[in-house]
């Protein structure tokens, strides 16, 4: 019996111990950044600047920003939870191509930027750009935002704090914590997890027509995320599944090029 006692006792104490090791690193495990932070020149750009926005709690972030052609819209990017935008140089160049304005933001804690990254943090960022290019003289609803996996998230809570022409999400998720809940299902998330990014909270505050893509193999976000957020929203909304695909789908232009006919059908309008 008391063998018995001392082994329950041990697994309890370890399991503590695992759940105040995650409590502790958790945005180390949530956060991938990384910090080259080379020149738009220096990964084949052009006719892009390195700006500087600076966010109302006073960080500084970079920005890439090529300006939009005469009543053209510009398109307001959230990159995902790893890497930078130098990562997604072949994207802004997409969008370029497309005659429209583009400007991607490192938000605090990635690179170029100062800060460290959290929930509440990358929202105050993700309002600072577009407050930014509304000072540029630019309109409103002439904003098409663009959110990129863990980026769906301040796409959407920008987009409830903010008017803007068209919110397009690219394996979107009802929260993080639902996320993290399948990953980790003998943890206890959802009292642990700091920035849930609960997307289902805000979705349904989007005024703006709505696209949301999702692989339907999708094993970092699963399909069924997407999917939830979608039907919690508003219309106008379009859901475009991508059979078969997983989540590097995001990073190919036949998804782009989606976004960039749903973008055009709206001009068109």
């Amino acid at each position: 019996m008391a063998f018995v006692k001392i082994t329950a006792i041990i697994i309890c104490a370890g399991y503590l111990l695992v759940c105040m090791a995650m409590y502790a690193f958790q945005r180390q495990l949530q956060y991938f950044p990384s910090q080259r932070n080379p020149a738009p020149q220096a990964v084949g750009l052009s006719g892009v600047s390195a700006v500087q926005v600076t966010t109302p709690d006073g960080e500084t972030l970079t920005a890439w920003h090529s300006p939009a052609p005469p009543r053209r819209p510009t398109v307001l990017f959230f990159h995902g939870n790893a890497g930078e935008i130098a990562d997604r140089a072949d994207q802004f160049a997409f969008w370029q191509a497309q005659r429209m304005g583009v400007l991607f933001v490192s938000p605090r804690g990635y690179a170029g930027s100062t800060g460290s990254v959290s929930e509440a943090g990358l929202i105050t960022d993700a309002v600072a750009a577009h407050d930014w290019l509304t000072a540029q003289g630019g309109a409103a609803t002439d904003i098409i935002l663009i959110g990129e996996s863990l980026g769906t998230g301040l796409a959407v809570q920008l987009a409830a704090l903010r008017p803007v022409g068209a919110v397009l999400l690219e394996a979107p998720y009802s929260a993080t914590v639902d996320v993290a809940a399948r990953l980790y299902p003998w943890l206890p998330v959802r009292l642990l997890m700091k920035d849930q990014f609960r997307s289902i909270d805000h979705i349904a505050r989007i005024n703006a027509p709505l696209l949301i893509q999702h692989g339907t193999d999708d094993r970092v976000i699963p399909f069924a995320l997407g999917q939830r957020l979608f039907d919690a929203a508003t219309d106008p909304k379009t859901f475009v599944p991508l059979p078969g695909q997983g989540h590097d789908a995001l990073y190919t232009p036949a998804l782009w090029q989606t976004e960039a006919l749903f973008i055009a059908n709206l001009i068109a309008r």
